[in-house]
Formats: C-alpha cells, structure tokens, sequence
C-alpha cells in the first residue's frame, strides 16, 4: 500500500503546488531519478557510499534496562551512529550523487535542526559540489555547532529572518532561491515532504533503516516486532523506517509528533494531531492553519520537529488508518532525554526523545504490544545547550 501514483499523490495528498517556473525542473528530476533507479552504476556507488562512508549497517541494539522499565522488549534502531549522526546523511548521499549525474553545478539545502544541513555539506564536500544552505535565524542561534560545522565543511549559510526564522522560512527562501536559479542549481530537501518527487524519493532513500530492521531481528532469530515508533517533523525518518512494514498489518506502526506547551496551546508542531488539510511548500497534506487558512507558526523544544506541516505520505497512512499518530509534549521529551542517557549511556536527538518518551506510555494505550522498535535518528550532542537551558529554568 502507500504507493505514490503518477502524478506523485499518495490518496488525495502530495502532488506539486508550485509555480509553473518550477514544474520543468521537478519533470526533469522526475525523469532523472527514475533513469537513476534502473541503473546498476547508480545503485552500486550508492550502496558503496551507504556502507564505506555512512556506516551502514547501522546497529540495532536490545535496550534491556528501558526494557525493564516499561515492561516492553525495547530495541534501538541506532541512527545516531551514522556519519555525521543522523539519519538525514542516507538521503543526501543519495541525492548529491543525483545532482552530479545531472550535471548540476550548485546544491542547496534548508535546514532545522542543522543535521540535514550538515548532512548536505558533507555530502557536497565529499563530492565536490558547492553548497548553500538556508537556516531560520532562530535555529542558528539554537543550533550554533551545527552552523560551524557547515561552515567548515565549505557551505554557506544564509541566517533568514523572516517569519518565525525556523525551518518553515528557510524552505521559503530555498524554493525562492530555486525558482531564481533552476537552471544549474539542485534543491537537496531533507524530509518527505515538498512538492512530488521528493516525498517519494527522499522515503526512497531513508528506506534502508526499515530494510536493515527486519534483516538484523531475523539475525537475532526473533520475530516481527509488535509495534514500530518514531518521531515525525517533515517525517523521513519514520517513512525510512515504516515502508518496509506497511505491508505486514499485525505491525502497529505509530508516529510521535511535538505536542510542545500543549495541543489545547496551540504552541506545538503536531499538524497530524491538530493540523487541517491544506498546501505548503507544494503538496497537500496536514498543515497548521489559522481560521482564515494561514499558515500558524509552529512549536517545539526540537529544531528539527518545529514545522507546521507534515509529508503526504504520513497524511495519508494517518487517514486509512495503517498508522498511529499521538504526540508528545516538550517537557516529557526532556525526561526521556535524560532517562536514555542515564538508563542505557545514549545521549537521543530531542527529536528522537519524543518518540522514546511514547515508551512510558505505550502499555497503556496499545496493551497487547510485546516487542517495540524505536528508530533512534539522531545523537543528542548538538541539544545539549538546549537542554542545559531548559534544566537551569525548572
């Protein structure tokens, strides 16, 4: 299920939304990543960058004291341990190499939390491909060691202003960017969102996390896992890991998104939750609205989790019912940060905490679940600060 059909929607949601100055370019990215798929030079420098470079397999490790603490056998999809430390360096490989096969002579990138704008810089470094990278001003403030690992990577980035200066403005200035300079420019999106095909391809390219989660339990010579979590932003990581099970229906599949100060708050980033169908940055989906259909800022203590819209994909697994939404609010986020680090010597993205914190929860609501598995999609070194912040107020 969840296929994409020809013209890139998953149900009533994707699609491209997008001024006609851009639809040439998305048909040539079409084309060019579908030539790409069938070509075995393509799939085998991939497949060597994923193993030689990234780290692939990453591990997945038996978490017997978080085990032990929620009555759950717990495991850790390990995320974190990929080159740069996040998840987001499987797609960027990915499309990099995309953007040299077609010949383009400038990438770039938007970026939250900083992990996909680090990811696209090493990507491009490794490559040899000059990179831009667009930061909301308030997240290159939140995520300072992120900028200067860029920097030192040999990106630009460009602090915007505009807006809530978060990673809904930094996409607004890459598209206007794009628009401007489609001819020799490739736009590296970093989540399974944005206008078709990047919702497709980017959940393409996470879809070894899922792929590698079912192979490592059959060499751990146990089951299916009951039950599948991850946080959800923009959602890649979830899509990364969820596409592989969408087929196998006794797997409960469940996305945590950031309650923040509370959904009743409207300080949060939970469009899945609370959201109404509408458009953003070129596809249809669940987005934070105002009664009057604008665009509602978002929230959360997560850089990477602040965006008031979600990918197609998850709209539409929420609305045939194949996956669970909840969400998880700022201070429980906080908790489980600790609890990881202190339990079993982790330190989790904040983003990656949200969907550890469903743990302490997830008996309750889902009583029949024995055996789980969390996608941990980032390390939590680049929120020490925030954390450190927030634990000097309480």
């Amino acid at each position: 299920m969840s296929r994409v059909n020809t013209t890139g929607h998953f149900g009533q949601f994707g699609g491209q939304y997008v001024a006609e100055t851009l639809i040439p370019a998305l048909l040539e990215l079409e084309s060019a990543y579908a030539a790409a798929q069938t070509d075995p030079e393509f799939a085998a420098d991939l497949e060597r960058l994923l193993t030689d470079y990234v780290g692939r397999p990453t591990p997945l490790y038996h978490a017997k004291r978080l085990s032990l603490d929620v009555d759950v056998e717990v495991w850790l999809k390990r995320e974190d341990l990929c080159h740069t430390g996040a998840h987001k360096i499987n797609n960027t490989v990915g499309q990099v190499l995309l953007a040299k096969r077609m010949g383009k002579k400038r990438v770039i990138a938007e970026t939250g939390a900083g992990q996909h704008g680090v990811a696209t810089a090493t990507a491009c470094a490794l490559l040899d491909i000059p990179c831009e990278v667009y930061m909301g001003a308030e997240d290159v403030r939140r995520q300072a060691p992120n900028v200067l690992r860029m920097e030192l990577l040999g990106a630009t980035v460009h602090p915007v202003h505009a807006g809530s200066c978060t990673l809904k403005d930094a996409m607004n200035e890459a598209l206007r960017d794009w628009v401007s300079n489609v001819q020799n420019t490739y736009y590296c999106v970093g989540s399974t969102a944005g206008p078709h095909p990047y919702p497709m391809m980017v959940r393409d390219f996470q879809q070894v996390i899922g792929q590698e989660v079912r192979r490592q339990l059959g060499d751990h010579h146990v089951g299916l896992p009951d039950a599948v979590i991850a946080c959800v932003g923009g959602g890649s990581n979830a899509m990364g890991i969820f596409h592989e099970f969408l087929n196998d229906r006794e797997v409960v599949l469940i996305g945590v998104e950031a309650a923040g100060e509370g959904l009743e708050t409207q300080r949060h980033a939970a469009p899945l939750n609370a959201g109404q169908i509408g458009v953003l940055h070129g596809a249809k989906s669940y987005v934070l609205q105002s009664d009057d259909g604008q665009i509602r800022e978002a929230h959360s203590i997560s850089a990477g989790l602040d965006y008031p819209g979600v990918g197609p994909e998850h709209a539409y697994l929420k609305d045939s019912g194949r996956a669970h939404y909840v969400a998880v609010d700022d201070q429980e986020a906080l908790q489980a940060f600790g609890w990881v680090s202190s339990r079993e010597g982790i330190l989790p993205a904040l983003e990656s905490s949200h969907a550890i914190a469903y743990l302490r929860r997830i008996k309750h609501e889902f009583p029949d679940v024995g055996r789980v598995v969390v996608n941990l999609s980032g390390r939590g070194d680049k929120d020490l600060a925030t954390v450190q912040q927030r634990l000097s107020r309480s």
